[in-house]
């Protein structure tokens, strides 16, 4: 079945699903099943010294990292929950979102909703470009908020706009069942609005009266698209194969496509990561010759054809601009306080399908950044600056991205790990050279625009589709979400992972060694096994304390609060896999109750779970409602804009159903779960 006969929504999780890693390196299955019979390995591994705080512009004072302080009810830190709620009842199949009560989850912003001062009110179902460039995007994922003057009621809320689901935006577009459909009722205007409602947008928002709203007519409002133009900076900029016709010198390109995950910068920037951007491009006959160029397309999936724009658009054909995929696949940081600045593509941080850039300061001022790369049977990243994060002055961290070590993580079976640096030329501890010209590699730029291909060499982990990943500030420790990996194969199974395929996905926890982010170890160990702890054969392994809510699958992002408190966004529960919605989970990761789970939010039909962030003084959540009503691909009675699932968040007579932003806040103040 040929991918761009799908909508993009199934198209992207069938890709995440096949893989393009044919090297044959041990799986995570494989390093697990051997770790679990070595957990005593690990025991009594010290915690990490330091953290930083993570807000511009709040100086970077060093602290402690310690756990939260002991309940003062006689209980005991190992037997007491860290979270205080009622959990919430999960269900299948409604048409609104719920949360846990004593809260209030007020919608925030919706697709086609002003965010530019002079955008037009949103018109149901007419594709229109020029309105969409002023207006809230498409698919919000994630969400990062930045005080203004410090405040925790007032600041900037940016936003990644993924993809867009046209069957569910537009009249008369064929449902995801349509297997031939081609593109056929995808007219031009569709396709400009398509690229207007990706990128992401910059919103002023405060809170007033216990309500949180966006400030109309801000400053510092901005809509970022598919054709913002944006610098190319580090080590691959100016490359040969960044070069195109429409930018000979390598350095300029417009837009960003797919930014799924990111983070939020000390000098407070944002990091914003372009995952799933094969699937824009035309042109398969170019990745079929035997050359080292179609190698490389095909490595990255590419051109996957999931969308029209390559039929109006010549940079999104391959065949005519061969160099152009090069151009994305990044991480890009903007700079939300000033509207007209130019959105940087930092090379030196690697292109791949990122997932997410959590980070922190490293006890030595070097900033540190873990990166996934969503697809099954790919890799972890870490990139580690060479320079310091200046907390005194905000300009001198404008390059500080651009100059660093990008490594790649392989996990061994006894609990320990090592990050292998991607560096040109470098030899490994055995004197080994292998990313050399000998091996295809001219030098450090085509190390980084063909990062998967150099981490194969290297006999990198293969893992089961890195998402997330998250650092804890208060104890140092990272968290990375592995969604599931349905190519694992069943004589693959293992204690760890007995799912062939692995359904349901888990969570790994890495401690760096001597608390030291920038050091060449760390250890590992499993947080979760995801999964209903019913079923014997799942293999999920929940806390026993976990109630029948409280389980979940496929987890996807993180949130760290200000407590070290860790929670966790879904993907992919639904009434057929789970008999759930996807949601908020919020996670023991101490104690004795550690492996503790308990439900605090769940979508309506058809969405998934993003975007989960915190204000600082903690009582505001900030989650985005993606994709509301979409249905399987093997839907019997598929979700159009004619008839949907749901008609959320606005349950009106002809308005589609709408991505948005919801602002959770505690029924008469204070702070979240506490």
């Amino acid at each position: 079945m040929s991918n761009h006969r799908l909508p993009p929504a199934v198209a992207f999780e069938a890709a995440e699903n096949e893989g393009s890693n044919t090297t044959s390196g041990p799986t995570m299955g494989d390093l697990v099943a051997e770790r679990l019979s070595r957990r005593d390995l690990v025991k009594g591994l010290a915690a990490v010294a330091v953290a930083a705080e993570l807000i511009w512009p709040d100086a970077l004072n060093a602290a402690p990292g310690t756990s939260a302080p002991a309940p003062s009810t006689g209980e005991t830190a190992a037997d007491a929950s860290r979270f205080s709620f009622t959990e919430l009842a999960v269900s299948p199949d409604s048409p609104t979102h719920h949360v846990a009560e004593g809260y209030d989850a007020d919608v925030l912003i919706r697709w086609g909703d002003a965010v530019l001062a002079d955008a037009p009110p949103f018109a149901p179902g007419k594709p229109d470009a020029a309105a969409q460039r002023l207006q809230y995007g498409y698919n919000n994922d994630f969400l990062g908020y930045v005080p203004i003057d410090r405040r925790s009621d007032h600041g900037l809320l940016v936003v990644n706009h993924e993809f867009t689901n046209g069957e569910l935006m537009f009249p008369g577009l064929a449902p995801r069942s349509d297997k031939n459909a081609d593109f056929q009722a995808v007219t031009r205007e569709v396709a400009d609005a398509e690229m207007m409602a990706h990128g992401g947008s910059v919103l002023e928002i405060r809170r007033a009266d216990g309500k949180w709203n966006v400030v109309a007519g801000s400053k510092f409002a901005r809509r970022i698209t598919a054709e913002t133009p944006m610098d190319i900076s580090g080590p691959a900029a100016g490359h040969a194969r960044m070069k195109t016709s429409a930018d000979p010198s390598g350095t300029r390109v417009l837009g960003m496509i797919n930014n799924c995950a990111g983070g939020i910068t000390p000098w407070g920037t944002w990091l914003t990561c372009e995952e799933n951007f094969n699937g824009y491009f035309w042109g398969k006959a170019a990745a079929e010759p035997i050359t080292p160029e179609a190698r490389a397309l095909r490595r990255y999936g590419t051109p996957a054809e999931w969308y029209a724009w390559g039929r109006y658009h010549d940079r999104f054909d391959t065949l005519k601009e061969p160099n152009e995929p090069n151009r994305f696949g990044w991480v890009v940081e903007i700079d939300p306080f000033d509207p007209r600045s130019t959105p940087v593509k930092r090379t030196a941080m690697g292109r791949f399908k990122h997932e997410g850039a959590g980070n922190i300061v490293n006890g030595d001022g070097r900033f540190v950044v873990y990166q996934g790369d969503d697809e099954r049977f790919d890799y972890v990243y870490r990139f580690v600056t060479d320079g310091k994060v200046d907390a005194e002055n905000r300009d001198a961290n404008k390059t500080l991205l651009d100059h660093g070590e990008l490594c790649v993580a392989r996990f061994h079976p006894d609990g320990s790990g090592e990050w292998l640096p991607l560096v040109h030329g470098r030899p490994n501890k055995d004197g080994q050279v292998w990313l050399s010209e000998q091996n295809g590699f001219q030098n450090q730029g085509e190390v980084l625009i063909h990062a998967r291909l150099a981490a194969d060499l290297l006999g990198a982990t293969r893992m089961d589709r890195p998402e997330d990943i998250e650092v804890n500030p208060r104890n140092g420790k990272v968290y990375l979400a592995l969604t599931n990996n349905s190519k694992r194969k069943p004589d693959g199974t293992d204690a760890a992972n007995p799912r062939g395929p692995n359904t349901f996905g888990h969570i790994i926890e890495l401690t760096p060694t001597g608390g030291d982010h920038a050091a060449p170890t760390f250890t590992w160990d499993i947080l979760l096994k995801c999964g209903s702890p019913d079923i014997a054969d799942v293999g999920a392994s929940f806390n026993p304390a976990t109630s029948a809510n409280g389980w979940f699958a496929m987890p996807d992002n993180f949130a760290v609060d200000a407590d070290g408190r860790l929670w966790v966004a879904t993907d992919g529960n639904d009434a057929h896999r789970t008999g759930r919605h996807d949601g908020i989970w919020a996670i023991e990761t101490e104690g004795a109750n550690r492996g503790v789970a308990r439900c605090f939010f769940q979508v309506p039909v058809g969405a998934e779970m993003c975007g989960p962030c915190f204000t600082p003084d903690l009582e505001t959540f900030f989650v985005a409602v993606q994709h509301p009503g979409e249905t399987p691909d093997d839907a019997a009675t598929p979700s159009t804009f004619e008839a949907p699932l749901t008609r959320w968040p606005d349950f009106q007579d002809g308005m589609p159903p709408r991505p948005a932003i919801v602002a959770i806040t505690r029924k008469g103040g204070g702070r979240i779960a506490s």
